[in-house]
C-alpha cells in the first residue's frame, strides 16, 4: 500500500524581481526551495540589476500585482506570505489591499526594503508613511536590519561604543518597532559586530547568536532570511523557532555564497549549489527518467 503524498504548504512572495537571480524574487524561491514549501509569486516591480549595481526599476501597475494574488490564493491555500520590495505608496496600498484576500490568521513577514548597503533611502516617504499605516499592523513579523530598524522607529545613525551598547540598541528599537503594530519583531544582526538577532514579541526578548561568515557572499540574505522564515511558519513552528530555524538557512546560504559569480557581492547559495558542483544536477535528471 503507497504511503499518501505529503502535503506541501504553499508559500507567497510579494516582491521585487531581481535579474541577476541574488535577491528580491528569485532569492524567495530558492530560500522556500530549501525549506521545503511550495513558493508562488507576485512581482511588485522589475528590476535590472546585477552583482554590481542596479541600473533600472520598472514597478508594475497595480491592478498587475492584485490579479497576481488574487490568481494564486484562489487556487491554492496560501499558508504564509513574505512581502519584500513595494517601492511606492501605490504598490504599498496595493499590496494592503491584496492581504485582504487572505484568510487574517495566514502569518504575513515583511522584509522592510527600505536603505541600501550605501545608506541611501530606498523608500519614498509617503511609501514609508504607507508601510507603517497600512501593511506593518497586519505583520506577523517584521525582519529590519539594524539601519532599517532606526529609519522605521525615527532614531538617529550611531556607532556603539561596545557590545552591550549594541545589544541594547537593537532591542530598544525592537521594542520600537513592535508599537507600530506587528505582532513580532526581529531586528537582524547583519550590520551589528555581533551575528544576533534581536527578537521581540511584545512580552519577551530572545536573542538568537550566530556565526558570522566574512569570507561568504551575502546579496539576497535579507530576503532569503525572511522567506525561511515565512516557510517554517507555513510549516507550523512557532515564531521564534520560526525565526531561529531561518536565522542558520540565511547564514549557511552566505556561507556557502556564489563569491565567484559576477565582479560585484555575490549572491547567497540557499540551494547548495557549489557544494553538490557541477556535474550534480545532471545526475538528477537522469535518475527522472531512469538512466545511469
Amino acid at each position: 500500500m503507497s504511503t499518501p503524498a505529503r502535503a506541501i504548504p504553499v508559500c507567497l512572495s510579494i516582491a521585487g524581481s531581481d535579474s541577476g537571480g541574488g535577491a528580491g524574487i528569485q532569492a524567495d524561491l530558492k530560500a522556500f526551495a530549501a525549506c521545503g514549501v511550495h513558493g508562488t509569486t507576485a512581482i511588485t516591480a522589475i528590476t535590472a540589476q546585477n552583482t554590481t549595481a542596479v541600473t533600472g526599476v520598472w514597478p508594475l501597475p497595480t491592478a498587475a500585482i492584485l490579479a497576481q494574488v488574487h490568481a494564486v490564493v484562489e487556487d491554492m491555500d496560501v499558508r504564509a506570505v513574505k512581502i519584500g520590495m513595494l517601492g511606492s505608496a501605490e504598490i504599498t496600498a496595493a499590496v494592503a489591499e491584496a492581504l485582504a484576500l487572505l484568510d487574517p490568521a495566514v502569518p504575513v513577514v515583511v522584509d522592510p526594503v527600505m536603505v541600501a548597503e550605501s545608506g541611501a533611502r530606498l523608500l519614498p516617504e509617503d511609501a514609508h508613511a504607507a508601510l507603517i499605516e497600512l501593511i506593518l499592523p497586519r505583520a506577523t513579523v517584521v525582519t529590519p536590519n539594524l539601519p532599517e530598524a532606526r529609519v522605521l522607529a525615527g532614531a538617529a545613525a550611531r556607532a556603539p561604543a561596545d557590545a552591550d551598547e549594541e545589544s541594547a540598541e537593537a532591542e530598544a528599537l525592537a521594542r520600537a518597532v513592535h508599537r507600530l503594530g506587528p505582532a513580532c519583531v526581529v531586528v537582524t544582526g547583519g550590520h551589528r559586530a555581533a551575528a544576533v538577532d534581536t527578537v521581540f514579541d511584545g512580552a519577551a526578548v530572545t536573542r538568537l547568536p550566530g556565526e558570522r561568515h566574512p569570507d561568504g557572499a551575502a546579496h539576497g540574505s535579507g530576503c532569503t532570511h525572511a522567506s525561511a522564515l515565512a516557510a517554517h511558519l507555513a510549516l507550523g513552528y512557532p515564531v521564534v523557532e520560526a525565526a531561529r530555524r531561518a536565522k542558520a538557512v540565511a547564514a549557511a546560504a552566505v556561507r556557502d555564497g556564489l563569491r565567484n559569480v559576477g565582479h560585484g557581492a555575490g549572491p547567497v547559495d540557499a540551494l547548495g549549489v557549489a557544494r553538490r558542483g557541477p556535474g550534480d544536477g545532471t545526475l538528477l535528471a537522469r535518475e527522472a527518467v531512469g538512466g545511469t
